[in-house]
């Protein structure tokens, strides 16, 4: 896939990246951090108390945090335990704003980074905050095409180059389909070339 986007460089990263590809890889950092924004629920929002409720009761709605309805977000911030809901709920309750915040906070420093004027070198933090933040963002996007297991993403390339010969064809294809699949296909190569960099 030509040369490697990512090379380490005496203790740092250099982005080899083109400038069109660091600004897409910002703006989909930026757009996973709007949705870790955007469906973030207040206690008060989530909680659902009716009147003349005990004390207990009232705390206890007050509380809760449930699960993202946003399937993409639910794989960003995902049960802590999938076989006891209730141990699920205190754990999500104890960890999940943190974890929003850490994510968030990542994703901002990535994007940022990328932005640089060139040449764009990481330091180890900025480098670790990328690869994060690239995990974080295909997660959005298999979600997003279907991927649920690995052998779903190994596949998506041959659907991908066969989408690619039909519509040379002439023939009517999926082109946001295509779109979405060909971002997590360059997000796949880029990650692995992040992560052989920063060995």
């Amino acid at each position: 896939m030509g040369s490697a986007p990512f090379k380490s460089s005496r203790g740092r990263v250099k982005v080899a990246l083109e400038a069109q590809e660091r600004e897409l890889l910002a703006r989909l950092m930026d757009d996973v951090v709007g949705l870790l924004t955007e469906n973030e629920q207040t206690s008060a929002e989530a909680a659902s108390i009716s009147p003349g409720e005990s004390d207990w009761a009232v705390l206890e709605a007050a509380l809760s945090v449930p699960p993202p309805k946003d399937p993409a977000v639910a794989r960003l911030l995902p049960d802590g335990n999938r076989q006891d809901p209730e141990l699920a709920q205190g754990f999500r309750r104890l960890t999940e704003h943190g974890l929003r915040e850490r994510k968030r906070g990542g994703l901002s420093l990535a994007a940022t980074a990328l932005r640089r004027p060139e040449p764009v070198v990481l330091d180890q933090a900025e480098a670790g905050a990328l690869l994060k933040g690239m995990t974080d963002v295909r997660l959005v996007v298999a979600e997003r095409l279907g991927l649920r297991t690995d052998e779903d993403a190994e596949r998506l390339h041959d659907a991908l180059r066969d989408a690619a010969h039909r519509a040379a064809r002439g023939e009517q294809v999926d082109e946001d389909w295509i779109g979405a699949a060909a971002i997590y296909d360059a997000l796949t190569w880029w990650q692995e070339s992040l992560v052989s960099a920063l060995r």
